[in-house]
């Protein structure tokens, strides 16, 4: 743990045009999940908000299944984006910020050998981690809608076949699972148990209604913990950190924000108001500073004009 702290310090203060490795991004990671604090990610869904989560000190970014079909496809979350849509935009935000994401990676877009490959191409991609759920996806013909789970044994062979498709050990692979919300307690533990058996790094848990299922899991988790979706009562920072809990997810409202900003100025527009007496736009210095203008110029001045 002392390593990887002493690593997450020597990153700090880099010139802002010299990125991280997607190495160097997984090792600042594990360095959260191997300290003793919860940590709240940024929501993040394009190369911008990515940046400005890094500028404003955020540990870790969080790029959900959600966000990455209304961000690519204009869609709500039916399991309708693919999982190559999923890493083009992987790829373009982890290329343009030091901040490290972790990606919600769905089923893993089908069985056992489809999560392979989804972690090879999410892994080129210069994601820090990535989960992998026992939801049973997509939706089959004449069901209601409600959640199912996918056996044990087989959520067992996608996490297996997750850690050995990847190549750069410091990957973080996340067993992910919902059953305290679709199921119960017991079945959680079991997979939790599971799937830490199998050899995850981390365990993510969904839609946690109480404390008790909470220390229920905790007792028997041997990796770090992730979670979203909880109910309020265990949204305390103390309590999570203490029961092994690294990753808490908050919500995605700055994309929800962004479809509001958005909408509010075309409609301002269109209805003709004059663009300078528009509201809540960014100075320019902000956007000179999230676009890297100041190192797009040195480079101009570098290259393209004569000594």
């Amino acid at each position: 743990m002392i390593g990887r702290l002493n690593c997450l310090k020597a990153l700090r203060g880099r010139h802002p045009s010299m990125l991280m490795t997607p190495t160097d991004k997984r090792r600042r990671l594990r360095a959260v999940l191997d300290g003793d604090r919860c940590v709240f990610p940024a929501s993040v869904f394009d190369p911008i908000s990515a940046r400005i989560a890094g500028d404003l000190g955020f540990e870790i970014g969080m790029f959900a299944g959600s966000i990455a079909s209304m961000t690519v496809l204009g869609a709500p979350d039916h399991i309708v984006l693919n999982q190559a849509e999923l890493a083009q935009q992987c790829r373009r935000i982890c290329r343009a910020a030091d901040l490290p994401v972790v990606v919600d990676a769905d089923h893993g877009y089908g069985n056992a050998l489809n999560v392979a490959r989804t972690v090879e191409e999410l892994e080129t991609a210069g994601i820090a981690a990535l989960t992998i759920e026992d939801t049973d996806l997509p939706m089959r013909f004449g069901e209601s809608g409600d959640a199912r789970l996918i056996r044990v044994a087989e959520g067992v062979g996608k996490m297996k076949a997750a850690l050995e498709a990847r190549q750069d050990p410091e990957l973080v692979i996340a067993g992910r699972t919902s059953a305290t919300m679709v199921t119960d307690t017991a079945d959680a533990v079991e997979r939790v148990v599971a799937y830490t058996d199998a050899g995850v790094d981390m365990i993510m848990l969904v839609g946690v209604k109480t404390r008790a299922d909470l220390d229920a899991i905790a007792d028997v988790a041997k990796v770090p913990l992730m979670i979203g979706g909880a109910a309020s009562e265990v949204m305390d920072p103390d309590y999570l950190a203490a029961r092994g809990v690294r990753i808490c997810l908050t919500g995605h409202q700055p994309y929800m924000a962004a479809i509001r900003a958005v909408h509010d100025t075309l409609k301002a527009l269109r209805e003709g108001v004059p663009p300078a007496q528009l509201p809540g736009l960014p100075d320019p210095d902000l956007v000179r500073s999230v676009t890297r203008d100041a190192d797009y110029r040195e480079r101009i001045q570098r290259y393209l004009e004569e000594q």
